[in-house]
């Protein structure tokens, strides 16, 4: 029954993988990917190139901007004539002049006269006349009754100008001030507007005339040679050959067999990654949290990879890809670590530009990536390890470049720059670390040495009400980090943890042996099963304080299972002593559990009760010291503490040695000074 739950979790685990395959080839793109990279101005690294077919020669994009430029600036927008707009003007005009009198009839017939030329001329508004002007336009096309006439700008006038001029030209036996009093320039409206339809429309129907292309490569015609360098015209052939080949339909079943191979190149991808967890990894194959974190590392860069190159967002060499490992590198194992960027570079590498080149420089920041940071517990170690990533991207570049063209100025000094970026980029990964513990729950280093600083909250209370529960936390943290070491457990996660692992104590200080003042034992007036329960309940109160104080799972599982499912032997001892031959509810007797489960929480066990016993002893020699340490250690083992713990006995013997060593350190014999002799 357990194999075939086993096999169905596998079965299940491994369809996550490809899942996520199926998500990844979606997304990617579907036209099939030209084979060959070439570059203006470098040599062409393969053999013998001739055109498969016709093809034509497309215009660059800078050829076909200059080219619609141009265009653009000698087009003529068109401009339409309203009659109406003087002939209602020069009404009102004279409406006002006979019926109002609002002025003399000099003045009303000189306006007539001006106002009928300039209307003649045509009147353009001031925002028309200063977008023509910003466009260095000199000439228009002028719509009258649908006849359009090419005309100069100049011979319009704006509203302002057309003011200024009735009023410079005006007769000089004319009142100038009676010419202003008029206010004429009620009659004048612009009567020529742009007419933005036609225009648009004119503009469009010229812009289409542009062809794309220059000329036809014709089949079998002659492109490149191996050697032989790049030059303009070549590259603009390469350019478009690649455009013909990557827009070109080949039909429905073309497009399906396109897509079927992507599909069986990432599968086949993710079926190896998923295989290598399984037979090396199986606490990241099996543990769905674990497993999903591992593919969210690989989904999310390959689709901003993806991203990046089909819009030309990016140069893809600013993505931080390095990110990844250092990432996985904070929980898991550098193994994983590195596995889970190669899996990554591998699918990236095929949408990348120039994969072998991306691939290549990928594996050399994974290999140093793997060499340069073993833990990330402090900035300057992300700090060393980002700079000497960057610095095999650049150095793998030149070197690849130099291999390739033979020539220092042939070498992309931009490339410097994107590296720089993708450095800067890396020093994101703190931010994206903390984002991950808390989505995945995990528990990284760095927060393992800040809740390790005895000045936070809970530790600093620990050591002010509980001073000798705190003592105790500090010796046991001591012995637990050495023998963690020793075997290669994580030293820095045992250490907090032993810290932390009797918190619960701050509940009842005074019951507890090594807080009470010599004399005085609460525990002398309490029956032995309130006694045990009040001593239990350290456990169960510590991991209400540290789920209250927000502290990660990992260290409360150290709270949970310190005491594992032991008994409290000393009063249940007591208790079947005074009570020979009586029946024992040993539910009273015996901490909530669970046992350990890991190395670093067996340790602590271990660790937690030698350390304790340990102050009982008369004498700390190396025999009484080993004796001790042995007999905690096996009677744990002898009760099925230590069951589910995955600990070798080469382990244990490792652990109990480091123990005596530390032990005779911690409680050696120090030497009296003398008192100084009077004279």
């Amino acid at each position: 029954m357990h194999t075939l739950k086993s096999k169905k979790t596998a079965i299940q685990a491994f369809l996550y993988f490809m899942a996520t395959a199926v998500v990844i080839a979606y997304f990617f793109p579907r036209e099939g990917k030209f084979r060959y990279q070439f570059h203006e101005g470098k040599p062409w690294r393969y053999g013998l190139l001739t055109a498969p077919s016709d093809f034509p020669i497309y215009k660059s994009d800078a050829e076909l901007k200059a080219e619609r430029d141009s265009l653009q600036a000698r087009f003529r927008p068109y401009f339409r004539v309203d009659d109406r707009v003087a002939g209602q003007a020069l009404g009102n005009l004279k409406n006002d002049y006979v019926e109002h009198r609002t002025m003399s009839t000099p003045v009303w017939q000189y306006l007539t006269q001006k106002l009928s030329a300039l209307y003649a001329d045509g009147i353009i508004s001031v925002q028309d006349m200063e977008r023509m002007t910003s466009e260095h336009r000199t000439r228009l096309r002028l719509l009258r009754k649908n006849v359009s006439s090419q005309v100069d700008i100049s011979r319009f006038h704006s509203e302002k100008s057309a003011y200024e001029m009735v009023i410079n030209e005006a007769p000089e036996s004319m009142d100038k001030g009676e010419l202003r009093a008029s206010n004429f320039d009620r009659y004048l409206h612009p009567n020529v507007t742009y007419d933005a339809e036609t225009s648009d429309k004119a503009l469009e129907a010229l812009m289409q005339k542009v062809t794309l292309s220059t000329g036809i490569v014709q089949a079998g015609e002659r492109i490149v040679d191996r050697g032989e360098v790049v030059d303009a015209r070549t590259y603009n052939i390469l350019r478009s050959l690649k455009i013909v080949h990557e827009t070109k339909s080949g039909g429905n079943r073309r497009d399906a067999i396109t897509m079927l191979g992507q599909v069986i190149l990432i599968l086949g991808i993710m079926a190896c990654c998923a295989l290598y967890f399984l037979a090396f990894r199986p606490e990241l194959y099996f543990k769905r949290k674990n497993r999903l974190f591992i593919l969210t590392c690989i989904l999310v860069p390959c689709l901003l990879t993806e991203l990046c190159v089909r819009y030309d967002l990016v140069n893809i060499y600013i993505l931080p890809f390095a990110i990844i490992p250092i990432v996985v590198r904070t929980f898991f194992d550098s193994h994983s670590a590195l596995f889970t960027h190669l899996i990554t570079a591998l699918i990236c590498s095929l949408v990348a530009p120039f994969p072998h080149e991306f691939l290549l420089l990928q594996i050399m920041a994974g290999v140093v990536f793997i060499i340069s940071l073993k833990e990330l517990s402090q900035r300057s170690q992300l700090l060393r390890c980002a700079f000497l990533i960057s610095l095999a991207y650049m150095l793998g570049y030149i070197g690849l470049s130099l291999y390739q063209d033979g020539d220092f100025n042939k070498i992309d000094w931009r490339m410097g720059i994107y590296f720089g970026i993708n450095f800067v980029l890396l020093m994101f990964s703190y931010v994206l670390i903390y984002m991950m513990e808390k989505a995945f729950g995990y528990v990284s280093p760095i927060t393992l040495v800040e809740l390790s600083n005895i000045n936070t909250p809970l530790l600093k209370k620990l050591s002010e009400t509980c001073a000798g529960t705190f003592q105790h936390s500090l010796q046991v943290s001591i012995l637990a980090s050495a023998a963690s070491a020793k075997i290669g457990a994580d030293t820095q996660l045992v250490r907090t943890g032993a810290l932390y692992h009797d918190i619960g104590k701050m509940k009842n200080p005074p019951f507890f042996t090594e807080n009470q003042m010599k004399g005085i034992n609460p525990h002398r007036d309490l029956p032995f099963e309130q006694s045990a329960q009040i001593i239990i309940s350290h456990v169960t109160e510590g991991i209400k304080m540290a789920e209250k104080a927000g502290l990660p799972e990992a260290i409360i599982d150290f709270i949970r299972t310190h005491h594992g499912a032991g008994k409290a032997k000393y009063f249940y001892n007591s208790y079947c002593n005074a009570h020979p031959g009586e029946p024992v509810d040993e539910s009273l007797f015996t901490y909530p559990g669970p046992n350990p489960f890991t190395r670093e929480t067996a340790i602590l066990m271990m660790a937690d009760s030698v350390e304790a016993a340990s102050r009982s002893l008369n004498e700390y020699t190396d025999e009484t010291i080993r004796a001790l340490v042995n007999k905690i250690i096996d009677g744990q083992i002898a009760d099925g503490l230590m069951r589910n713990a995955p600990l070798t006995f080469r382990d244990i013997d490792k652990i109990k040695t480091t123990f005596v060593e530390k032990l005779k350190t911690m409680y050696h014999t120090r030497i009296s000074y003398p008192d100084l002799k009077k004279s």
